[in-house]
């Protein structure tokens, strides 16, 4: 295991009635002047957006509303909410949403008490934000884990570019499994696989050799292959969406990355695919891994062999290494599959190759959990997705 530095700022209340538990406790340590940040109006038909505004109307604070934050959250819209924060006073930012509800308000509460641009100063300068309006937040869908740290992927639509961008880390984190209830299911599923998707990235990182962190990040992988299924076949289960809200915030609360180099070479593909197509993140990395793991399997045959003898219980009797690698490749694939979500870029209306030229020609190159690839053998592997 590589040498670490871990701290953890986010305090987080976990639990069905949760919010009507703490949230207003939690509201008295900040001022009056709030921003209630939240997406397309979802929140507005479920009765949440009812029991927060009551909440906050109770706590004694004045509401300044930002909505429609889009999925995949656009650069002018953070700065649409920094106008927003800096013109009302704005002391606290409440963003009640999935990931890109609290993506965009980590960078909207980071470029508030910036004079300069934000994308300009990280992507040019290479310098980072270390102050901002404190914010919480109120997590309505799971899997992408962004309300336990300060990263944001935010979409530049200018540059086309679809990036990592670091702001404001959450001072609380209400976590409530009822309150994703409401959500179509194909969205909870694909939430759900981008907490998977999440866990096989560091997995794949390095040291190849397996650590504590590898062995608990397989435990989250069965949990949440196990309550996928489960949710499947029992869509008001609690407990499935329980367990699986926990193994998002586990995904992204640093414990799984902890000694490990991670790789995230799936996700920076399906950002710059997102980044010109707009599509549904859990969807793009469910058509990705697959085919980018037969690329490169052989330069770590060994981690994907125990990936599946122990995340997917192939036994390995007879079997060489190889052999066994694959099959646990192939699980993976048969999974996705099983559970309703697009195993080609065709299926997900993607078909022009001059577009997957682009997000080849774009993609930041990561260091590579086996093998850094080249744009070339990007373009190949996004060409066998369709």
């Amino acid at each position: 295991m590589n040498p670490f530095i871990y701290e953890y700022p986010v305090k987080t209340f976990f639990g069905v009635g949760s919010v009507g538990k703490h949230l207003g406790t939690l509201l008295r340590g900040y001022g009056e002047n709030i921003l209630l940040a939240y997406g397309g109006g979802s929140i507005k038909k479920n009765g949440i957006y009812e029991e927060l505004t009551a909440i906050l109307r109770e706590s004694g604070k004045r509401v300044t509303e930002f909505s429609d934050i889009m999925p995949n959250p656009a650069y002018r819209k953070v700065q649409e909410g920094a106008e927003l924060v800096r013109r009302h006073q704005i002391d606290f930012i409440l963003a009640a949403g999935g990931g890109s509800v609290i993506d965009c308000c980590k960078i909207v509460a980071a470029q508030a008490k910036l004079e300069q641009d934000i994308w300009e100063m990280e992507f040019t300068k290479h310098q980072y934000p270390d102050i901002w309006v404190p914010m919480g937040a109120v997590v309505t869908a799971s899997g992408t884990g962004a309300e336990m740290n300060n990263g944001a992927v935010i979409t530049n639509e200018e540059k086309k570019i679809k990036a990592g961008v670091l702001g404001a880390c959450a001072d609380f984190a209400v976590l409530d499994p009822a309150y994703t209830l409401s959500l179509p299911m194909e969205q909870v599923i694909s939430g759900a696989f981008d907490t998977l998707s999440h866990c096989m990235e560091t997995y794949f990182g390095k040291p190849e050799e397996i650590c504590l962190s590898d062995e608990i990040r397989e435990s989250v992988m069965r949990n949440t292959i196990r309550n996928i299924r489960i949710l499947r076949n029992d869509p008001q289960s609690m407990t499935a969406r329980s367990e699986l809200m926990w193994a998002s915030a586990m995904g992204e609360n640093g414990i799984l990355k902890i000694g490990k180099i991670t790789d995230f070479q799936a996700h920076q593909l399906e950002h710059q695919l997102g980044a010109y197509t707009d599509c549904n993140h859990g969807k793009g990395l469910a058509v990705i891994h697959p085919v980018l793991y037969r690329h490169i399997y052989r330069n770590h045959a060994a981690r994907f062999a125990r990936f599946a003898k122990e995340v997917w219980n192939i036994p390995e009797e007879g079997k060489t290494e190889e052999t066994l690698a694959l099959e646990g490749i192939q699980a993976l694939a048969d999974f996705i599959r099983e559970i309703g979500l697009p195993t080609s870029f065709t299926e997900m209306g993607i078909t022009e190759e001059s577009v997957l030229r682009a997000v080849a020609d774009s993609s930041n190159i990561s260091a590579g959990c086996c093998k850094k690839l080249s744009r070339e053998e990007m373009f190949e592997i996004l060409k066998e997705c369709l």
